[in-house]
């Protein structure tokens, strides 16, 4: 059976429990590559929520994690308001997949 886990600050993700996520506190970027790595190595992922805060600074782990899973991994925005890096890590692919910015740098 397909699971859904969300990533990132334990008072940020605890909510999702409540509707059925598995829930991996991590407190510090740091610590998100090997978790990532982790989830990558099970076949029954298919959706992993990441918080802002946490995947700041850690792409190049998203970017593994993105490669070696076939997981949809979706970035959300906490409390403090939205940092865009969902919206720059789309726009990246576009242009990657067009080879043409489509969607603009603002």
């Amino acid at each position: 059976m397909a699971k859904a886990y969300a990533v990132g600050e334990r008072q940020l993700i605890l909510g999702f429990k409540g509707v059925g996520f598995e829930i991996i506190p991590v407190d510090e970027p740091s610590k998100l590559p090997a978790e990532l790595q982790r989830l990558a190595r099970e076949k029954d992922v298919a959706l992993v929520l990441l918080t802002e805060s946490i995947v700041k600074g850690v792409s190049e782990a998203l970017h593994e994690f993105r490669e070696r899973s076939t997981a949809v991994v979706t970035i959300i925005p906490t409390h403090e308001g939205s940092r865009h890096v969902s919206f720059e890590e789309t726009r990246r692919m576009v242009e990657r997949s067009l080879g043409v910015d489509i969607l603009g740098k603002d």
